[in-house]
C-alpha cells in the first residue's frame, strides 16, 4: 500500500509504501471497541469519597439506655439511619482502567491506522523546518491537504518546539509524538497527518 508525500507547502513530491503489518490489516472492531472503553475508564480521576459510621466524628457515646425509654434502641449517634451519619457503600478512591496486554492494545491502534488508510485519511509530511513559530504557516498547510475544518492529528518522530507551539491555538488540530500516541486520538481524528520520521517511527513501535 502507498500514498502520497507532500512538502510543508502541501506539494506533492512522491508516494511513500506503508507496511501491511500497520496500515494494511483488517480492523478489528470488537477489540478496539474494549480498547477505547478500557482507555477512557482510565482518564477517570477516581478521587471521590464518602465517610463511614467508623469515619465519621462523634458517637462514642450510647445516646440512650437500651431499655426503658420506649424508643429504637441506638447505639451510636453516627449511624447510617442518623442524620450526619456515616454512608452505606458509598464512593472511595479507586482506579476504574483494567490492565490492557500490550499485544491487544498494538493491534487495536493497527486497526484504527489500516482503517485510516482505507479512508485515504493519512497525509504524509516530508518534513517540517520552521524558521518561527507561526500558525498560519500550519493552518495553510492543513488547508492545502484537504484537511481545512476537519479534526487533525499532526505526528513528528520527536518533540519539534517551534511546531508544537504553532499548533496550539488551533483547536481541531492536535500534536503528538508518533511513539506514544493513543489509538483514541487517533480514532477521534478526521485526518492523520504525519512527518516520514513519524511514519518510521510509527512503524517501528507498531508492527
Amino acid at each position: 500500500m502507498t500514498t502520497k508525500v507532500y512538502n510543508q507547502d502541501g506539494k506533492e513530491i512522491g508516494t511513500v509504501e506503508l507496511k501491511p503489518e500497520v496500515f494494511g490489516i483488517e480492523p478489528n472492531e470488537y477489540l478496539v471497541h474494549q480498547y477505547i472503553t478500557n482507555y477512557l475508564a482510565s482518564q477517570r480521576q477516581g478521587t471521590h469519597q464518602t465517610k463511614t459510621r467508623k469515619e465519621v466524628s462523634g458517637g462514642g457515646k450510647k445516646p440512650w439506655k437500651q431499655k426503658g425509654t420506649g424508643r429504637a434502641r441506638a447505639g451510636t449517634i453516627r449511624s447510617p439511619l442518623w442524620r450526619g451519619g456515616g454512608t452505606v457503600f458509598g464512593p472511595h478512591p479507586r482506579e476504574y482502567g483494567a490492565t490492557f496486554p500490550k499485544k491487544m492494545k498494538r493491534l487495536a491502534i493497527c486497526s484504527v491506522l489500516s482503517a485510516k488508510a482505507k479512508m485515504d485519511a493519512i497525509r504524509v509530511i516530508d518534513k517540517f523546518d520552521m524558521t518561527e513559530i507561526k500558525t498560519k504557516f500550519v493552518a495553510t498547510l492543513v488547508n492545502k491537504l484537504n484537511a481545512d475544518g476537519k479534526k487533525c492529528i499532526l505526528l513528528d518522530e520527536g518533540i519539534n518546539k517551534k511546531l508544537v507551539l504553532s499548533c496550539r491555538n488551533m483547536d481541531k488540530l492536535h500534536y503528538c509524538r508518533a511513539a506514544i500516541v493513543n489509538g483514541y486520538e487517533l480514532l477521534d481524528a478526521d485526518v492523520v497527518v504525519i512527518t516520514k520520521a513519524g511514519l518510521a517511527k510509527v512503524e517501528e513501535t507498531f508492527a
